[in-house]
């Protein structure tokens, strides 16, 4: 999928992420977290791993968590990713690309 306009999912409430995604010619993941310390790394690892199953390869990707778990994340990025293409507007494949 290619991240064509700017779109966002999620909410800064505790226990959720807001993912922002928007156009740019190579891939940059940027993450603020209350919890980066301890979780940075699986953080990391999650939206890298949804980026890479819906093949984005381009874009630039920024979380705010406030202690979201990996489904949370994984819905996040794989929202955000759908509404930057209008993928979301009709033939959802909600969890069918991430499985």
């Amino acid at each position: 999928m290619v991240i064509e306009k700017m779109a966002m999912a999620g909410t800064l409430e505790s226990s959720d992420a807001q993912v922002t995604v928007e156009p740019a010619d190579s891939l940059t993941l940027h993450i603020e977290s209350s919890v980066l310390n301890q979780y940075g790394r699986q953080i990391k690892a999650t939206v890298e791993e949804v980026l890479a199953r819906l093949d984005v390869t381009s874009g630039r990707v920024t979380v705010v968590d406030k202690g979201a778990l990996d489904c949370t994340l994984r819905a996040r990025v794989e929202c955000a990713v759908f509404r930057s293409c209008d993928a979301s507007m009709v033939n959802v494949p909600w969890g069918g690309v991430i499985q």
